[in-house]
C-alpha cells in the first residue's frame, strides 16, 4: 500500500475529529486556535495593565511566544526511518503536552512526591482523556484566553453526571453541592492545591530561560470569580529590576482528589479569621533564612493577602528584595475578587456531614 502524504494524513485526522476544515477559506482553523496563537500569554502580558507596563519589552520579544504551536507538527510529526509521518498516537500522550505545559509537569512530580496524585493520574488517565480535540485544535473563533467564555468547553460535569439544575449529584447526597447551588465551582472543593511558579525572576529569566528562576509552590488554594462562581485560581508572580508584580488567575491545578474538602476549610479557617480581624494573609514569607509558603484555603480579596518577592544571588540562594515599594497587581483572565457578601458567608463557620461528630 503506497504511504499517504502528510499533507492527506492531516485531513484524515482532523476529519476524524469532527471538524470541518475551511480550506475554501484559505486558513485551517487551527491558525486562530490559543496552541496557535499564543494569545493567552501576550494578552495577559501586554493587556490589562500586563506585567510589559514594568519592562517595556513586547511579548514577540520574549522566548515565551517559542513555545507555541506553529504547525501540526509540534505535536504530530514523528520519524519512520527516513521519513516523517502523522501521529495521532504522539499527540496524546502526557509527554507531548509537557513539552509546553511545564506547570502541570511539575505538579505532577510534586504529587507523586507527597504522595497525593490526583485521581484521574493515579487510575491511569491522561490529558486527552478530558480533553477533546476541539480544546486543543480551536474551532476557528478567535480567543484572548483559555478563560474566555467558549474556549475551553471540558467540564467536570462532562463525566460526573448532575440533576437537570446542574446543582447536585443525581442522588442529592451531597451537602455541598446542595447548599452552594452552582455558585461553587468544582475546582474550588476538589482541587487540593494550586501550582505556582513564584517569584519568576525575569531579569535572569532572560539570561538563561525559566529553569531554576522560580520557586515551586504548591500548598495553598486561592478562591476568586470566575463566570459566577467561586473557583480556585493561582497568582503568576514576577520580579524584574527590583519591581514586583502580581496577577490573580482563576486556575486548574490537575490535583483533583474524592472526596472533596470540608466546610471548615474554607468557612471561618484560619486566613478567613484574619481577614475578618482585619489583618492580611502571609501567602509567602521569609523566616530563618528560608521562603515559607501558605498552607490551606485562602480567600482573594482587595489588600487582604500578602506576598514577599525575592532576589536571586550569585550562589543561587533566594532574599528578600530590600525596597518597600507595593507590587503591581492584576486580576487577569476574566477574574475578579470574592466579594463583599461573599466573604460574610464565609465568616460563618459551617458543618458538614463529615464534621458533625467532631
Amino acid at each position: 500500500m503506497p504511504r499517504l502524504s502528510g499533507f492527506v494524513l492531516i485531513i484524515l485526522a482532523l476529519a476524524a475529529t469532527g471538524f470541518a476544515t475551511p480550506a475554501m477559506a484559505g486558513e485551517s482553523f487551527f491558525t486562530k486556535g490559543l496552541h496557535h496563537t499564543g494569545e493567552g500569554m501576550r494578552y495577559w502580558y501586554e493587556e490589562q495593565g500586563g506585567f510589559m507596563e514594568i519592562t517595556g519589552i513586547p511579548y514577540a520579544e520574549l522566548s515565551c511566544k517559542s513555545c507555541h504551536a506553529e504547525s501540526c507538527d509540534t505535536c504530530h510529526a514523528v520519524k519512520e526511518g527516513e521519513t516523517m509521518a502523522f501521529s495521532t498516537e504522539k499527540a496524546g500522550k502526557m509527554e507531548t503536552c509537557f513539552q509546553c505545559h511545564g506547570r502541570e509537569k511539575k505538579s505532577i512530580q510534586l504529587d507523586a512526591k507527597a504522595g497525593t496524585d490526583d485521581v484521574h493520574f493515579a487510575s491511569g488517565m491522561g490529558c486527552v482523556d478530558c480533553h477533546s480535540a476541539r480544546d486543543v485544535h480551536g474551532d476557528g473563533t478567535f480567543h484572548q484566553s483559555m478563560r474566555a467564555p467558549g474556549a475551553m468547553t471540558t467540564r467536570c460535569r462532562d463525566c460526573h453526571q448532575a440533576d437537570g439544575a446542574g446543582e447536585a449529584p443525581r442522588d442529592g447526597s451531597t451537602l455541598s453541592h446542595r447548599v452552594h447551588k452552582g455558585k461553587l465551582n468544582c475546582s474550588a472543593c476538589h482541587v487540593r492545591n494550586s501550582m505556582a511558579c513564584y517569584n519568576c525572576h525575569f531579569d535572569s529569566a532572560l539570561k538563561t530561560g525559566k529553569k531554576g528562576n522560580f520557586i515551586p509552590m504548591k500548598s495553598w488554594l486561592l478562591l476568586i470569580n470566575h463566570e459566577d462562581q467561586v473557583t480556585a485560581a493561582s497568582v503568576q508572580t514576577l520580579v524584574y529590576k527590583d519591581k514586583k508584580f502580581l496577577a490573580y488567575v482563576p486556575y486548574h491545578t490537575h490535583s483533583v482528589m474524592s472526596p472533596g474538602r470540608a466546610c471548615g476549610a474554607c468557612h471561618a479557617n484560619r486566613a478567613v479569621e484574619m481577614i475578618k480581624a482585619g489583618g492580611k494573609v502571609p501567602i509567602v514569607t521569609f523566616e530563618d533564612g528560608e521562603v515559607r509558603p501558605w498552607e490551606g484555603v485562602a480567600p482573594v480579596v482587595p489588600d487582604g493577602l500578602e506576598f514577599v518577592y525575592f532576589n536571586k544571588t550569585a550562589e543561587g540562594k533566594w532574599v528578600p528584595i530590600e525596597n518597600n515599594d507595593p507590587e503591581k497587581i492584576q486580576f487577569a483572565a476574566y477574574g475578579t475578587a470574592l466579594t463583599e457578601q461573599q466573604m460574610k458567608k464565609l465568616f460563618i463557620k459551617r458543618k458538614g456531614k463529615d464534621e458533625e461528630n467532631e
